[in-house]
């Protein structure tokens, strides 16, 4: 094909996954575009060194390339600035997805399929074909209940409204102006596909199966959730002005 395409991940403390989780994304890649695509690691600085793995990476495979961030500020300004470093490279494509594996790689020639007659594609769990793997009862509910109240809320029809694993084309990063996106954590993911859909650009859900991580901590807590849905009524107003 092509389209260029960027893939966009960032990390913090992944050191365990990294040097696993490049290597499948290229091999995916590199199936379905071998002459067009990048990989962007965006490190916040991460303590374990997962920085310097990454770097180790670019060298090894060459279609690799770490953006180092002088700390850690949020996840959406992490994909923020992934975002711009992809458009500056000519991306036509942007995939954005967690090191961890809850994200799997295989999935990645559905989503850029996907892309073919929309203008973003959400890997999604509740949609027919989709679901999560080794979640508790409690996160079960506190993922499923999140995006059933932003959707609620924001009046969108997407069902999976917190689902981070996105092929976004450029069109719309440009559109949307990234500059004034607000969200910093996991409300980011909502925030974008409701701007899109206020552009009136296509999203389309293709079913994946997320499990829990199995190496490393996650990073998702009842704080971190409760605020996120805490953001969403500011979110609607924010973006109403």
């Amino acid at each position: 094909m092509s389209e260029r395409i960027w893939v966009v991940l960032p990390t913090y403390n992944e050191a365990d996954n990294v040097a696993r989780i490049v290597p499948a994304i290229c091999d995916q890649l590199g199936r379905i575009a071998p002459d067009s695509y990048r990989v962007l690691v965006v490190d916040d600085s991460s303590p374990d060194g997962t920085g310097e793995i990454a770097e180790q990476l670019a060298v090894e495979l060459g279609t690799v390339e770490v953006l180092h961030r002088q700390r850690k500020d949020g996840l959406g300004r992490a994909y923020v600035d992934g975002f711009h470093r992809a458009l500056a490279g000519g991306a036509d494509l942007i995939i954005q997805m967690d090191a961890d594996f809850s994200h799997d790689p295989k999935y990645l020639p559905a989503l850029v399929a996907g892309a073919a007659d929309a203008d973003v594609v959400i890997g999604s769990r509740y949609v027919a074909g989709g679901g999560v793997e080794n979640w508790s009862v409690a996160r079960r509910i506190i993922s499923r209940g999140g995006s059933t109240y932003a959707r609620a809320l924001l009046g969108v029809r997407t069902r999976d409204l917190t689902g981070g694993f996105k092929c976004i084309r450029r069109q719309v990063l440009e559109r949307i102006d990234l500059g004034a996106v607000r969200a910093h954590g996991y409300v980011f993911q909502i925030e974008v596909t409701y701007r899109a859909v206020l552009a009136g650009f296509i999203v389309r859900e293709v079913p994946i199966v997320f499990p829990d991580r199995s190496v490393g901590a996650s990073k998702m807590s009842w704080q971190i959730a409760a605020e996120a849905m805490l953001a969403v009524p500011h979110l609607r107003r924010a973006v109403h002005r």
